[in-house]
């Protein structure tokens, strides 16, 4: 099943599937480890619901939501 990084609930777990962002966004999501077929755990959303904590590769990353809804995810 197909669901963006911001419609996952904590706990969930997912592959990244495609980056719908372009230019410097695109870029900036890149450098910071997101790429097509990694890993990724939701930790917990702030309480506004902005931003995201997740785990990535090992780390803990802080993303906002507007980038969240550029990542498109394989959920099982």
């Amino acid at each position: 099943m197909e669901k963006y990084l911001n419609e996952l609930s904590p706990k969930a777990f997912g592959t990244v599937k495609k980056i719908l962002a372009e230019g410097k966004m695109k870029r900036r999501l890149y450098d910071m480890g997101v790429t097509p077929g990694v890993g990724i755990v939701v930790k917990k959303f702030a309480p506004m619901g902005d931003p995201i904590e997740i785990t990535i590769r090992g780390y803990e990353l802080t993303i906002r939501k507007s980038e969240a809804q550029t990542i498109l995810m394989e959920v099982k």
